[in-house]
């Protein structure tokens, strides 16, 4: 366990998360741009996404996101902003 009772996730793990939410999302409201991105992110027969770009893109996003967190200050682009 990572920073008291939060789980480790794998980067696979994660990338089911997040399309788990985005499912999740999706049936709340139908909206055709999630659907769409939906589309891209579907794994084919457990390998990568349908859309190779989807790929590319979660890889530099994990990245991003673990460089920032290995930083004092974090990943702060989740961070709500008022003004």
């Amino acid at each position: 366990m990572a920073h008291g009772s939060e789980p480790l996730l794998t980067p696979r793990q994660a990338y089911l998360c997040m399309v788990e939410f985005l499912c999740r999302y999706y049936e709340r409201g139908r909206s055709d741009e999630i659907g769409g991105l939906l589309g891209g992110l579907s794994l084919l027969g457990n390998g990568p996404p349908a859309d190779p770009a989807r790929a590319s893109d979660w890889e530099q996003a994990v990245r991003a996101v673990l460089a920032a967190e290995a930083s004092p200050a974090g990943y702060r682009a989740a961070d709500i902003r008022l003004g």
